[in-house]
């Protein structure tokens, strides 16, 4: 009989990749940075394990989203106080936090569970054009969207 093989932790070698979110659809641009970060690219590809690689994302704020999108699209934040529930538009949302616009787009294609949060560590993402993760040699990803 034939055993299915798991790679070990260690034999695993991840990649650093860059993403420039200028001008990209933010749902396609999502769903593309999620299948690298869960490791669905690779051939070792596990369902149950972290196998995925590391993705950088600069010019977040730069992100584009079809004109009715923008004014329907809402994200719900909650400051943990009684009532103290939040509607905040799309476009308001980019203007204060476009790191969080694609956050929440990328961690709602992950599992939902201590697993996609271990994943979603995996994402690192830059309202301008600079990162602090030079020193990992990023290659950059082109997303065709």
């Amino acid at each position: 009989m034939f055993e299915t093989y798991f790679p070990k932790k260690d034999e695993v070698e991840k990649k650093w990749y860059e993403v420039d979110a200028t001008g990209k659809t933010l749902g396609r641009l999502a769903s593309e940075i999620a299948k690298i970060l869960r490791g669905k690219h690779k051939v070792t590809f596990t369902p149950h394990m972290d196998y995925g690689d590391f993705v950088i994302v600069v010019n977040a704020d730069k992100v584009e989203l079809e004109e009715e999108k923008k004014k329907k699209k809402t994200y719900f934040v909650h400051t943990g106080y009684l009532g103290n529930e939040k509607e905040i538009g799309y476009e308001e949302m980019l203007e204060k936090h476009p790191e969080e616009v694609i956050n929440r787009a990328v961690k709602g294609m992950l599992p939902s569970n201590k697993l996609g949060d271990k994943i979603l560590s995996n994402l690192k993402v830059y309202a301008g054009s600079e990162h602090p993760h030079q020193a990992q040699q990023p290659e950059p990803l082109k997303i065709e969207t």
